[in-house]
């Protein structure tokens, strides 16, 4: 809430002090605003917590409390989402080795698409206004952040004798002679490459003037991982070209989850391309292990990472959709590793949910309301094929536009409202 803070176990201080006040205890010294603690702040390590959901007006929350201001300890449910405390427990991964959307609180619980942190956020603000009306914080507003994952850069062009050789063949077996035509005609530069959208998506910012961001895949040639060659001439002038009007990250490859060497050096690899540090992170196939791939990226000096999120589920994974600072469990600190949490992804409507574009495009909005509603940051997910317009991704080249379009025309209405 952006509302400064100050601690003291001094009760004469507190008792003198005439401004907001509230203890955080097991008991409350008078009639304060007294919030009773759950003892996970106060414990060391990873234990295990017994949790039994409930309610604050109607919204859903844990670690209820009784003869306290709010009906649960706001601060240790927060702190369990955010430092993704059940991640740390053993549980059942998916095919690529993630921690699953169906096996946390909040999908369990049916609250992962909605930002329950900031929602108890504001719920605590209003309580705390209600108590001392003189309390005037800042106002945050709205914001949105435009990402893109560059999976594949081009889908013909630039992909090595060998590669282009296996797509022809399966064109040819499959009788796909419009793929195989379009092929060559984007080859020999006769006609764009379907993924090479890069122009488009830049002139989009600017139009929208919104922040875009880009994580470039420069990992070795595997079977997950089959982006252009680091080394073509072509690739690196794209990126620098890109680089010079947004701002771009690494996208690690497939098995740098718990591999630190192999993250340095495609750190270095894309450091060498741009000429400059990167500082920007999202994992490839948002594989995330934790702790360890964090402690990583820190080693590494990744400021910011944008991993935080589900393939297979929309909504929020550390039920916020504010940045926040990630918190080591196994060293008990507080990082200087950034965390941006995206709120969905093309492909998980498109291949998770199985949705069309329309109602792809409902369910956009439906969280980008959400998080307006607490004038949150809003992080969105997308990969240049989506407009390729081939088999995939058909009827879906428009949806990234069009759902700017509807943000910045809901942005002015807002605005408007407020001056009226």
């Amino acid at each position: 809430m952006q509302v400064p803070v100050s601690f003291t176990t001094n009760i004469s201080e507190f008792v003198a002090f005439n401004g907001p006040k509230l203890t955080y205890a097991k008991q409350a010294l008078g009639k304060e605003f007294f919030i009773r603690s759950h003892d996970l702040l106060f414990q060391q390590g990873i234990q295990d917590v017994e949790i039994s959901m409930n309610s604050w007006d109607d919204i859903p929350c844990f670690f209820s409390t009784v003869n306290s201001t709010i009906p649960f300890d706001i601060f240790a449910a927060g702190f369990y989402l955010l430092s993704r405390y059940e991640e740390y427990f053993p549980h059942k991964e998916d095919q690529y080795e993630r921690f699953p959307a169906n096996e946390s609180l909040a999908y369990k619980s049916g609250f992962l698409e909605l930002p329950v942190i900031d929602i108890w956020a504001f719920k605590f603000l209003k309580v705390l206004q209600d108590r001392y009306p003189d309390f005037e914080p800042k106002k945050r507003e709205f914001n949105y952040i435009s990402t893109f994952d560059v999976d594949i850069a081009f889908d013909y062009k630039h992909k090595g004798m060998i590669r282009t050789l296996g797509g022809t063949s399966r064109d040819i077996l499959n009788l796909r002679i419009g793929k195989l035509i379009h092929r060559y005609l984007s080859i020999f530069g006769l006609k764009k490459d379907p993924f090479d959208a890069f122009d488009r998506i830049l002139q989009i910012q600017e139009r929208y003037n919104i922040k875009t961001l880009f994580f470039f895949q420069i990992g070795d040639y595997t079977t997950y991982d089959k982006n252009i060659s680091a080394t073509n001439t072509k690739f690196r002038s794209l990126i620098k070209s890109v680089s010079d009007y947004a701002d771009i990250g690494l996208h690690p490859s497939y098995f740098t989850m718990r591999n630190g060497d192999k993250l340095k050096k495609e750190k270095n690899r894309l450091e060498k391309i741009v000429n400059r540090p990167v500082c920007k992170s999202r994992q490839h196939f948002l594989r995330l292990d934790l702790p360890e791939t964090y402690q990583n990226l820190i080693d590494l000096e990744i400021m910011e990472d944008y991993t935080m999120g589900y393939a297979s589920h929309i909504g929020f994974r550390a039920s916020t959709c504010t940045p926040f600072y990630f918190y080591d469990l196994d060293y008990e600190i507080q990082t200087p590793l950034k965390v941006f949490p995206f709120a969905v992804m093309d492909a998980t409507l498109r291949d998770y949910l199985k949705l069309k574009p329309k109602e792809a495009f409902r369910k956009m909005v439906a969280i980008k309301n959400e998080v307006r509603a607490v004038n949150g940051t809003l992080i969105t997910l997308f990969h240049n094929e989506i407009f390729s317009k081939n088999e995939r991704w058909k009827g879906w080249e428009n949806m990234y536009e069009g759902f700017i379009k509807e943000m910045k025309l809901a942005d002015d209405k807002s605005k408007k409202k407020e001056r009226t």
